[in-house]
């Protein structure tokens, strides 16, 4: 059996494995979460109106984000499946049709994407003064979405073949990079202070401000997608092209990836529809709204973003312990990640309860954007635990296949839970009335999807033909 799935069935052992898989994870996943906070800090510096341009469409872009994800789904959890089963090989084919699949796709969705953006900030009810940026943003982060792609595609594959490593560095250089380019292309030429030396320096800048910011994310998104993609093509232990395999599409491989990814794509779709209903319903209250909306989300992020990284362990170890037909294992290795996940953002909920003021004072100095971000985070603290199983159940169910049920779960939830009571409370209360309804669905899609997990029916779902 590949490394993953071995006969060593201890309590030990496999929590043991989880921990291999998931640190890695977890650590690109807090990077990204510190980096998304110095990013926002940069734009925060610039006034509300940029932060707004961004916040306005920063659902827009989850929306398309996803579908990228989704595109690659249905064919790393074939991928997963079929290294666990000891079948490199067809493993190897599969990867050659994804990358040709997801080329295409890339391409199409930057298509659209460009095509929308004149009109976009105007639909999601943007006011006047920040429609041309947040429009100049959009059409940015449209021409790198090819190369977003083609890097998660590269991470997922590397990922579900047991390397966490490799994608986790390279999604950590992603984060630096933006950093370094949003430094250099937001602001104007100034001169900054040397720390430790306290030594005048002067810093080269293109102050390009918002523009300068989706810039500063394309061009690091472009260099990562190469170095991950070559990774992938040339090192890869199970999938690297020297190996051999077919380029040639083969229908049962392209049916299985849209029977796994269209269910994948469909939540995405309600799940940052619904995201993008909130901004229209958030938009009407103001920048100030938009602002700490935007800005309660990336602080959120500081929760639950590191336990993705237990979801994507948790998609590698239970697909190939199902390729390899161990479901006893499979239930075994649900289980470990489900309550480490649970736990971590118990912890962190507490954390992020606590430290509310500390996180907005640094994300913006605006004290209306402040105080209104430090009471929607505080509600939200509430969720994170039951937001926790959402994510790593979603990774278990993705890594046996089963991604109907949990789009129907998401489906519903979002629109039938969250878009409902936003809509009765925004009136009354604003954006503290979408937070409530934001943090009672969060609570009621961790139930459901608990429930389905618990009753085990994604055990045997057949993906892999005989």
């Amino acid at each position: 059996m590949h490394k993953l799935v071995t006969e060593d069935s201890s309590f030990r052992h496999l929590v043991g494995q989880v921990i291999k898989l998931s640190i890695p994870a977890i650590l690109a996943e807090i990077t990204s979460v510190i980096m998304q906070y110095i990013d926002a800090g940069m734009v925060g510096s610039l006034g509300k109106e940029a932060t707004a341009s961004i916040g306005l469409v920063s659902t827009s872009t989850w929306l398309i984000g996803g579908l990228c994800i989704s595109g690659s789904v249905g064919f790393s959890v074939q991928v997963a499946q079929l290294i666990g089963a000891q079948r490199e090989e067809e493993a190897r084919n599969v990867l050659r049709q994804s990358l040709i699949v997801s080329t295409l796709f890339g391409l199409l969705l930057a298509v659209l994407a460009v095509s929308i953006s004149g009109i976009l900030p105007e639909w999601l009810g943007g006011e006047e003064n920040i429609r041309a940026s947040a429009s100049a943003y959009f059409v940015v982060f449209a021409l790198a979405l090819p190369f977003e792609q083609m890097r998660m595609l590269s991470a997922q594959m590397l990922q579900c073949s047991g390397n966490m490593h490799t994608p986790s560095i390279l999604n950590i250089l992603l984060c630096v990079l933006d950093v370094v380019f949003n430094l250099i292309l937001i602001f104007p030429t100034r001169t900054v202070m040397i720390p430790l030396i306290h030594a005048p320096m002067e810093l080269y800048g293109f102050g390009l401000g918002v523009q300068g910011a989706a810039l500063g994310t394309a061009l690091s998104e472009v260099c990562i997608s190469i170095l991950m993609t070559a990774f992938l093509l040339l090192r890869s232990e199970q999938l690297a092209l020297r190996l051999g395999g077919s380029w040639k599409l083969q229908r049962t491989c392209l049916t299985k990836a849209v029977q796994i990814a269209l269910p994948t794509a469909l939540e995405h779709t309600a799940t940052c529809g619904a995201y993008v209903a909130a901004t229209k319903i958030i938009a009407p209250l103001g920048n100030t709204a938009i602002a700490a909306n935007s800005l309660a989300v990336t602080a959120e992020s500081f929760c639950y973003m590191p336990v993705y990284g237990i979801g994507t362990a948790s998609t590698t170890l239970i697909g190939q312990s199902i390729g390899a037909k161990c479901q006893d294992l499979a239930r075994r290795y649900a289980w470990i990640t489900i309550l480490s996940g649970m736990g971590i953002m118990f912890i962190l909920g507490i954390l992020m309860y606590l430290t509310a003021p500390w996180m907005f004072a640094i994300l913006t100095n605006v004290s209306e954007v402040q105080e209104l971000g430090v009471q929607v985070l505080r509600i939200e603290a509430f969720a994170e635990p039951l937001y926790g199983a959402s994510i790593v159940c979603s990774g278990v169910l993705r890594g046996a296949g089963d991604t109907l049920a949990p789009s129907i779960i998401n489906l519903v939830s979002m629109w039938g839970v969250r878009i409902t009571l936003s809509l009765i409370l925004v009136s009354k209360m604003g954006l503290i009335g979408i937070w409530l309804a934001m943090c009672i669905e969060l609570c009621c899609r961790g139930l459901m999807l608990l429930v389905r997990t618990v009753r085990g029916k994604w055990l045997h779902k057949q993906i892999l033909a005989e």
